[in-house]
């Protein structure tokens, strides 16, 4: 009779404990479902690195939005945060969303290096981290980006095909991006791999921030060391430096601008291309890049591991294997705008062909 009753006490523990754990169960606020695992009410933060090029605030972050929205059948929260090249104030961003219990960061970082004791934290907080265009340092949990490698050949290759017979007439400056972009140095890299051999490299920078007016007073620097009349191309890292260095160029007074390259397919650039001012741009799909990013946010925001999401794998100075997405580039010229970022609907035509630029539009048949 003892040995029964107590056999009918530790049944009743046992029932009381069940008990208390589903009771801690139903009342976590809906943030877990069944065996622990979170559901789509989830918060992910979005840490952009600046606001001059367009392509953050247009694209990337509405994108990004939409597509967290429909994985989540609009139960997610987004937090977003723009560090506007502040790597100091990004730091501080980064430290917000981790004291706020994210449940994933998304992290496009405005210095690689300086983040990644950031991105330490938010691991140390079980909070994964997916570097967005840029591979920040540290325990990065997924990476998407464009094959960046590809991006600078793409410019080093429009840039010998406008070039043609005269690549070896004369000079090119090369303006490419800031140091605390790791972006940076893939562009380059794969510039020279095309361009070292084939031309004669008179002047090179790495352009402070990325900003245009950094890039203009090195093209004005360029042009006094070189002369305007024996630089024949300049490569350009991005769009944004190519309108400096464009204007530096007609400031020299040069009856024919030489080829400029680019990097973003911004609007202005689009129109300068049409026009003949700048010779090409790099387009992406920001689409891709976009629901990648988001889709290896939510999964990871989940606790389940990368899978299809991320095919690719990539290093950082700091961390081996990380799961990535590669997203192929198309080089544009003035051949393909109606193909690519019309058809796309990046730009319309009437946000392209104002009445500044109708006649060049007209001239290519844009519609």
């Amino acid at each position: 009779m003892r040995r029964a009753a107590i056999g009918l006490a530790a049944v009743s523990m046992t029932v009381g404990l069940a008990a208390c754990g589903s009771a801690k169960e139903s009342g976590d606020n809906g943030d877990k479902g069944d065996g622990g695992k979170k559901t789509d009410a989830l918060k992910i933060g979005l840490l952009l690195p600046e606001n001059q090029t367009a392509r953050y605030e247009k694209f990337d972050k509405p994108l990004i939005e939409k597509k967290i929205s429909e994985l989540t059948g609009g139960k997610a929260k987004v937090s977003y945060v723009n560090a506007k090249q502040d790597a100091t104030l990004q730091t501080q961003q980064m430290d917000t969303m981790i004291t706020n219990k994210m449940d994933a960061i998304i992290l496009d970082s405005v210095d690689s290096k300086a983040i990644a004791g950031s991105v330490k934290k938010a691991d140390d907080a079980d909070i994964p981290v997916v570097a967005f265009d840029r591979l920040a340092e540290g325990p990065i949990s997924g990476y998407t980006s464009f094959d960046n490698a590809q991006v600078g050949k793409a410019q080093g290759e429009a840039l010998l095909k406008a070039l043609g017979d005269k690549a070896k007439d004369g000079q090119i400056v090369m303006m490419n991006g800031a140091k605390t972009d790791p972006n940076a140095g893939d562009y380059k890299k794969g510039a020279h791999s095309v361009l070292d051999g084939k031309v004669k490299i008179g002047k090179e920078y790495d352009t402070k921030e990325w900003k245009p007016e950094n890039a203009n007073a090195n093209m004005e620097g360029a042009i006094s060391a070189i002369g305007k009349d024996k630089i024949v191309g300049v490569y350009s890292a991005n769009d944004g430096m190519a309108g400096g260095i464009i204007t530096a160029l007609k400031g020299a007074g040069l009856d024919k601008l030489p080829p400029v390259t680019g990097q973003d397919a911004e609007l202005a650039a689009v129109q300068r291309i049409v026009a003949g001012e700048q010779y090409q741009s790099v387009y992406k799909p920001y689409k891709g890049e976009a629901d990648a990013a988001a889709e290896m946010a939510v999964k990871l925001a989940k606790g389940e591991k990368l899978g299809a999401e991320a095919p690719d794998k990539v290093d950082s100075p700091t961390t081996k294997g990380v799961p990535a997405k590669l997203i192929d580039v198309v080089s544009l010229t003035k051949e393909n705008v109606q193909d690519t970022v019309i058809k796309d609907k990046i730009w319309t035509v009437e946000e392209i062909c104002t009445a500044k630029y109708k006649a060049a539009c007209d001239k290519l048949g844009l519609k």
